[in-house]
């Protein structure tokens, strides 16, 4: 595949796009004062956009970068780069790489990383690109970075209850070598059978049954990652608890890849989860399901599982498969109780459920101890994304796919707000999502071949941003930020926060080579 390593020039940006536009950066500890305002300096925007960079179009010969990597690592076949080139976030721009490093070491990585420091060439890490937002995306003279083949579970430790994993280990993959022990990890995001962990690391990512258990963060003991110069240092603990030092190891989690690159992690682990009761109840109105899981929630109940799904997405998965979901209902909530290994404790709150649910309007609601049923519902759930996508492809291929999180008391208020939106912008929406933690992930489907249905889809999809974040809520509640929204995350954080990542950005990459231009990208402005 590696046909040369004489690279050739990458074809021109766009104007502006990856220029030398600034003298190389301070060194970290050597930093520009920040304004008397609170806000960025410039030299910090800079580093996060990667102003200064080699330009795309400026030959590198590649030749000296695979001499130190393992055999066939680095691939500049450019069909082969193209195709590594994209996650699954639609309209985030896809950028000419250089080349795909697949690296099968830490070793691997180190050597990306000081060639790149060398030369002052983009590095865009990248795991499984089942990402939603961007971050994986190419940019123009980048070199990707591809940890997807370092995917071996390396330690299962029964005694301190962790695992340890190469990045590129599957969610489900370890959720598999794991029973055998009597052990788990709860995070369950919908890509559990396809995305890595080193990207659910980078996402934070949550799931299914994170009202629970919580979400990748609460799982990470520790880290070994690769900072932007090639050095390698561990983060986090050895021990179940410890508070040597600043909690380093969760300033990594979440940050896409724009601080260093995690090779290695070790997870905390929870004995296995106890088989649970389902329940479903039906409902004619959205907004009377959101009631229902806010006075529910306000009871004190703790779920394992609660979903909800509208009814245009039960529309969406009925055409898609067999799931025996009703027709005609506006809305569907899922919820599972585990009673903590009780079948007393789970069926009482079920119970409790239901007297809430018909309280609320529910005009359905039905209990069930059968695990087939529990599978289904639960296959339906996770189905919603490839269902979405075949109904989006009779109209157009259009779809924007959302990530809000709001207060779970605003979820009535939310519902209520998306109609408004679909109303007023003229599109399809739909809604499904995690309700027990009011991370909703709401879409837009349109045709993407037309520009008006574009435009419209656009404006609502910012108009949804807009609802979340004026309802307490946030723009992304696990799926990131990468390029999709981060104008938004501007928005989101406050100029003291904001000049705050861009101090962390510029003393851990002083020159900006780590997915620059992404996540931190429109910060400080």
């Amino acid at each position: 595949m590696t046909s040369s390593t004489e690279q050739t020039p990458v074809p021109e940006a766009p104007a502006g796009a990856g220029q030398a536009t600034s003298p190389a950066q301070p060194l970290a500890g050597h930093a520009q004062p920040a304004p008397a305002s609170g806000g960025a300096s410039a030299s910090d925007r800079a580093v996060a956009r990667g102003e200064g960079l080699l330009p795309p179009e400026a030959t590198l010969d590649l030749t000296p970068l695979e001499a130190v990597l393992s055999a066939g690592a680095l691939v500049t076949d450019p069909d082969v780069v193209l195709a590594h080139s994209q996650d699954r976030a639609i309209f985030s721009p896809v950028g000419r790489a250089r080349g795909l490093v697949r690296a099968r070491s830490i070793e691997d990585v180190q050597a990306v990383m000081r060639f790149a420091s060398e030369h002052r060439v983009p590095v865009i890490p990248q795991g499984t690109r089942t990402g939603l937002a961007g971050a994986a995306n190419a940019t123009d003279g980048a070199l990707l970075l591809s940890l997807a083949a370092m995917d071996q579970v390396l330690e299962i430790d029964t005694v301190e209850q962790t695992a340890r994993v190469q990045p590129g280990v599957v969610n489900r993959q370890l959720k598999n070598a794991l029973a055998p022990h009597g052990l788990a990890y709860p995070p369950d995001p919908g890509s559990v059978d396809i995305s890595s962990l080193g990207g659910n690391v980078a996402t934070n990512a949550g799931g299914l049954c994170c009202v629970k258990y919580g979400v990748t963060k609460d799982y990470v003991r520790q880290l070994t990652v690769v900072l932007a110069d090639g050095s390698l240092t561990t983060l986090g603990r050895p021990t179940a608890k410890g508070v040597a030092g600043f909690d380093l190891a969760s300033l990594f989690v979440g940050s896409e890849g724009s601080l260093g690159v995690v090779v290695e992690i070790v997870f905390d682990l929870i004995p296995a989860i106890p088989p649970p009761l389902t329940g479903v109840a039906l409902f004619d109105d959205i907004k009377h399901a959101g009631s229902t899981i806010t006075e529910f929630m306000a009871s004190g109940a703790m779920p394992s599982l609660l979903e909800i799904i509208d009814g245009v997405t039960i529309g969406f998965l009925n055409d898609y498969g067999d799931f025996g979901l009703p027709d005609g209902a506006a809305a569907m909530i899922l919820v599972q109780s585990n009673g903590d290994g009780s079948l007393e404790a789970a069926a009482e709150e079920l119970a409790a459920f239901q007297r809430v649910a018909e309280a609320q309007g529910a005009t359905e609601v039905t209990v069930s101890d059968d695990p087939e049923d529990s599978e289904l519902f639960v296959a339906a759930r996770r189905a919603v994304a490839p269902a979405m996508e075949k109904f989006a492809a009779t109209q157009g291929g259009g779809e924007l796919i959302d990530d809000v999180c709001v207060p779970r008391k605003a979820l009535t208020e939310f519902f209520a707000r998306m109609e408004l939106i679909a109303a007023e912008h003229q599109v399809i929406t739909s809604v499904a999502g995690h309700a027990g933690d009011g991370n909703m992930h709401p879409a837009v489907v349109f045709d993407a071949r037309d520009e008006e249905s574009t435009r419209r889809a656009h404006a609502a999809f910012d108009a949804i941003m807009e609802a979340g974040l004026e309802l307490g809520g946030t723009i992304t509640g696990e799926h990131g930020v990468g390029v999709l929204k981060n104008t938004w995350l501007a928005r989101e954080l406050d100029p003291v926060s904001q000049r705050l990542h861009l101090a962390i950005k510029r003393e851990l990459d002083p020159l900006g080579i780590l997915s620059p231009g992404k996540m931190l990208g429109e910060l400080g402005g």
